[in-house]
């Protein structure tokens, strides 16, 4: 039987990369982690509606680099950059008020350039109609036609839960093209959350494959890099041409007074081939 695997940590280091980068000691990693948590829950609360993408964590000795992914940079940076110096002033004084001298804290931002193609502003887009009350079958066609649009191969939309209130909770799903879940050079991306609707909460999964990674680098592998010419100085025989496969034996062949002759019109005298 098959197991069920998350997306994104199947494709660790083929596709994707973890989203915390750092090493601790054994003793320090546990508080680590759970503050890494903390921080996420912090900024998406804090930038719930500027779009979030996702949040990376790094860290080295005495700095923590936090580099925010979101599809509205403005709403997060500010006018002249006060929204991003008052939201690192709440981070130290949340996170780090006694050791402000101590760690260096960075803030990033990095604009989202194609938001209908990244799962975590579908999901949030399903979310967000959904607790407006709207048919989850429209909202799901509806999200489906906008990854579409986007460019995608493949989407795939499941909703779980009591499903325009009905007294049974149950499972949909709707999805369009391909998802090949099995490939490694598949580029999927995958989220998941939940919806607060007065009949209960209702589980959103996305998923979108977006083509293969490595599909242009075996193309570019077949590509010369040189500039190739037929009198050899340049690699060769040209493109597409290799050695010969009569290991340059040349007494098979017909003497050329045998050979059946044919009149000919006048044509012109052809150019002499290069010199080796």
């Amino acid at each position: 039987m098959g197991h069920k695997v998350h997306p994104k940590i199947f494709r660790i280091n083929t596709t994707t990369t973890w989203p915390s980068r750092w090493f601790a000691r054994e003793d320090a990693y546990r508080a680590q982690l759970r503050q890494d948590l903390a921080i996420r829950q912090f900024l998406t609360q804090e930038l719930k509606q500027a779009a979030v993408n996702r949040i990376d964590i790094e860290r080295s000795r005495g700095q923590i680099v936090v580099t925010i992914h979101t599809a509205k940079p403005g709403l997060v940076i500010g006018r002249s950059g006060e929204g991003i110096e008052t939201l690192k002033k709440k981070f130290m004084k949340k996170f780090f008020p006694m050791s402000a001298k101590t760690v260096q804290v960075q803030v990033n931002v990095v604009e989202v350039g194609r938001p209908t193609l990244e799962a975590a502003l579908v999901v949030q887009g399903v979310i967000a109609d959904l607790e407006r009350r709207m048919p989850f079958r429209r909202v799901l066609k509806m999200a489906i036609e906008r990854v579409k649009k986007g460019g995608a191969l493949g989407v795939k939309i499941a909703v779980s839960g009591r499903l325009n209130g009905a007294e049974i909770a149950r499972r949909e799903w709707l999805a369009w093209g391909k998802i090949p879940l099995t490939n490694l050079r598949a580029d999927i991306d995958y989220a998941q959350d939940f919806a607060r609707t007065m009949a209960g909460t209702i589980g959103v999964k996305v998923w979108i494959y977006r083509g293969d990674v490595f599909a242009q680098d075996r193309l570019n592998q077949y590509q010369p890099t040189t500039p190739t010419r037929r009198d050899g100085r340049f690699g060769g025989r040209g493109p597409g041409r290799g050695p010969r496969r009569d290991f340059d034996r040349r007494d098979d062949r017909a003497p050329m007074t045998d050979a059946p002759t044919a009149p000919m019109t006048e044509a012109p005298a052809p150019s002499e081939a290069p010199t080796a």
